[in-house]
């Protein structure tokens, strides 16, 4: 196996991990022995326990010396609740490190010209876009900015409608994409929705398994609006913790999540309007079904453009199908 595809499968093992790892993130790491085989895998443990380096370099066992550790991340340099992970690695007597995004965090960063000084070969920026918008994305953002990653996700048809003329809006895209929001759920801190999402829709706002039920992590529910809500709504039932914040502010509601780092943003138009304008929507994820349907109710209100020339431009940075339908992730250009 070559670096590049030892690469892929790193960030296949921390995509398995997203969501059960903070505040560390979520890393994947393989270990090639000496003739390219892949000797042992591991990604980073709940808090507490060892980093992705350290689990495969256990898995390993003696064939890691003279072999390639390949990670997504650059391996750390300080100690924290574990050792840290270049001393594994140095000790372990791997050859060479190959990882894909250098480490953002000034506490934790130097891994690499510690290994160097080490005797280590080490390659750098391996497969970087894939791994940095793969697990590592929200808590990238973070780290660079100090405030949580915002995905606004809809569902909608092809002409940018939400629901149907009469409100009807289930289901609008098919199974495949729905349970691909309930992976996605499953995995993130926060849902935020406003008050007329809770009123119009009642939704539960849980992560669910394919069978219906509850998903292990569920994340926190966020209810943003100045209206009270009924004490019956099933926002507040006891699948998950909520939390309602009496603004309608976006930059408020940042802050009150302050200590997250991936919230998925649910709400209706007039919210995702709010939120695209005060310029805190980091990723927009669309689920586009193949249907057309008209009428007044549109994914989104007001974004603040007065004109085609003041729009903000996006790029898509991915596009699968899902099923009969289309999601689109996108990024600001």
């Amino acid at each position: 196996m070559n670096v590049e595809d030892a690469m892929r499968s790193a960030i296949a093992q921390a995509d398995g991990v997203k969501g059960s790892t903070y505040p560390n993130p979520p890393v994947g790491a393989v270990i090639l022995d000496r003739d390219g085989a892949i000797a042992g895998v591991g990604a980073t443990q709940p808090p507490g326990g060892p980093h992705a380096e350290v689990v495969a370099l256990r898995r390993a066992g003696e064939r890691a010396v003279g072999g390639i550790a390949v990670v997504t991340l650059e391996p750390c340099n300080h100690h924290g609740r574990t050792p840290p992970c270049v001393d594994a690695l140095i000790g372990a007597g791997v050859a060479r490190v190959a990882y894909a995004v250098a480490d953002p965090n000034p506490l934790a960063a130097g891994g690499a010209k510690r290994l160097t000084e080490a005797g280590l070969s080490v390659d750098v920026g391996v497969l970087a876009d894939e791994a940095a918008g793969g697990a590592l994305r929200e808590w990238l953002h973070r780290q660079r900015t100090g405030r949580p990653h915002v995905t606004w996700k809809f569902a909608s048809s092809v002409d940018g409608r939400s629901a149907a003329a009469d409100g009807s809006s289930q289901w609008i895209t098919s199974e495949a994409a729905r349970a691909d929001v309930h992976r996605l759920r499953a995995v993130a801190d926060a849902i935020v929705v406003g008050t007329g999402t809770v009123f119009d829709d009642d939704p539960t706002l849980t992560a669910r398994l394919p069978d219906g039920s509850l998903a292990e992590r569920q994340p926190l529910r966020v209810v943003v609006g100045e209206r009270e809500i009924s004490p019956d709504a099933r926002v507040l039932n006891d699948d998950s913790r909520t939390m309602v914040i009496r603004t309608r502010d976006p930059h408020e509601v940042i802050r009150a999540l302050s200590d997250r780092t991936d919230v998925l943003l649910e709400g209706g138009p007039t919210l995702a309007g709010a939120f695209v304008r005060a310029g805190v929507v980091d990723r927009i994820l669309a689920y586009v079904a193949p249907t057309l349907l008209g009428g007044p109710v549109m994914v989104v209100d007001d974004v603040g453009v007065g004109s085609i020339v003041a729009a903000p431009r996006w790029r898509f940075d991915d596009v699968r199908r899902l099923g009969p339908d289309l999601r689109l992730s996108l990024v600001p250009g």
